[in-house]
């Protein structure tokens, strides 16, 4: 593991935003959903995907807020353009658990 400076790690934008669309995504090589996300008004919706079907359902996921990387360069991922890193923890498995803030946030929120 490296270290990174203080500053490194302010570079990276981590917001709160609620799920506020879950389609499936077929076209995907891996089982993942499309995810759309309101991270409030200064940032407004952003689209992803994620390869989360393993533990959650759509109705799950609808609603709930979540953790975002919000300033990575968009991403071609298929069919999509990602632009923002739906953050989450990998199990041994390979499947992932959502990062999520355990109590309720403003959407755009940020992590620091």
């Amino acid at each position: 593991m490296s270290l990174i400076t203080w500053q490194e790690f302010e570079n990276v934008d981590v917001r709160v935003g609620t799920i506020t669309l879950v389609e499936d995504f077929p076209e995907a090589r891996k089982p993942a959903y499309k995810i759309t996300v309101d991270f409030g008004e200064e940032l407004g919706t952003k689209r992803t995907s994620a390869q989360i079907t393993v533990h959650y359902t759509k109705e799950e996921l609808l609603g709930r807020q979540i953790l975002g990387v919000v300033n990575f360069p968009p991403k071609q991922i298929g069919p999509i353009t990602s632009e923002f890193l739906l953050t989450g923890l990998y199990r041994e498995d390979g499947s992932v658990i959502l990062a999520v803030p355990d109590k309720a946030m403003p959407n755009g929120a940020k992590l620091g």
